[in-house]
């Protein structure tokens, strides 16, 4: 056999191993099995076999003291005559739309910013991302304290400037919008990854830019967003997800004990929705479905945003159409 046909074979397994050999291979298979057997058996027993059985309640009348009646589809249908649940979806939809592309656009600002810092970015990069070890229920009591409507920090220094605060936690209308400027709160994550990946174009881009007499903003938009552009999908994407499952903040600063004279509809966010049928009215067969539909609508809106991201994103070294 030639050698440029043994090199074009493709590299599969190696054969007629010697017994000592394969022996090996067998005991260090078994050895890497052996590390992984924790994760494999948590994946099981606290992912999987949940996620399997909550299909099974779903198709039940399940209150978690009786045992499970099976029932069919009536929980899918009751999803679509349930007005609550509409609004649910509507709020969630609502707050994804609004607050992702805000996440991700101050998170690349402050990370552009950061890139010019110098030798100060490390102590930069430390402030920013010191606010994501705050537990999420102190963000929703922050919520409570910072926009308060008669007293709150934000009103206060809106009034400084002859701004009349709105009522961000009575007032529907600005209930949404005052838990997204909460959320920014916690982007220092979004910064880092976004710096990294800044950190990682080729300063031969802008130095033959520089050369053509290019100014920053078309740097900026010709060079450093469709560098970083897989990045920025990255975050759209789990920030996305992220959307849909929000509840902690949400749920401490309008439907904890004692937040009953809050305005708490506009608030009322699916995540929210899927705990009070489950865990305070005990329909656990209906907040089954109801995750379930949850699980549909993050899939099918990833699948949207990866068939668009064909046209976006930048992939060095592949084929991209746009």
């Amino acid at each position: 056999m030639s050698q440029a046909t043994a090199a074009s074979r493709p590299q599969g397994r190696p054969k007629n191993l010697r017994p000592g050999q394969r022996a090996a291979r067998r005991r260090t298979a078994r050895a890497a099995l052996l590390f992984l057997s924790p994760w494999i058996a948590g994946f099981l027993i606290f992912t999987l076999w949940p996620v399997l059985y909550s299909g099974y309640l779903s198709l039940t009348d399940y209150d978690v003291i009786n045992n499970p009646n099976f029932i069919g589809l009536e929980n899918y249908e009751r999803l679509f005559d349930d007005p609550k649940t509409r609004l649910a979806l509507w709020n969630t939809f609502v707050y994804t739309v609004l607050s992702v592309p805000v996440h991700v656009i101050v998170a690349l600002l402050l990370a552009l910013l950061l890139n010019r810092a110098g030798r100060a970015s490390g102590f930069f990069r430390t402030v920013f991302y010191l606010p994501n070890m705050t537990p999420p229920v102190a963000i929703g009591i922050l919520v409570l304290l910072l926009f308060n409507g008669q007293n709150g920090l934000i009103n206060e220094v809106l009034g400084l400037v002859g701004i009349d605060g709105p009522s961000w936690t009575t007032d529907a209308a600005w209930i949404k919008p005052g838990l997204i400027l909460m959320s920014l709160w916690t982007l220092g994550a979004s910064v880092i990854i976004l710096l990294a990946a800044l950190r990682n174009v080729p300063q031969e881009l802008y130095d033959s830019a520089k050369v053509d007499g290019a100014n920053a903003w078309h740097t900026t938009t010709k060079i450093t967003i469709p560098m970083v552009s897989g990045t920025l999908f990255f975050l759209v994407i789990i920030n996305t997800i992220a959307a849909f499952q929000t509840f902690t903040e949400a749920y401490t600063a309008f439907f904890g004990a004692g937040n009953s004279t809050y305005s708490n509809d506009a608030a009322l966010f699916y995540a929210i929705y899927i705990f009070q049928q489950a865990f305070e009215f005990l329909n656990m067969g209906y907040a089954s479905a109801m995750a379930w539909l949850l699980f549909v609508i993050v899939m099918a809106v990833t699948g949207l945003q990866v068939v668009i991201s064909r046209r976006l994103v930048y992939y060095e070294g592949g084929n991209n159409n746009a």
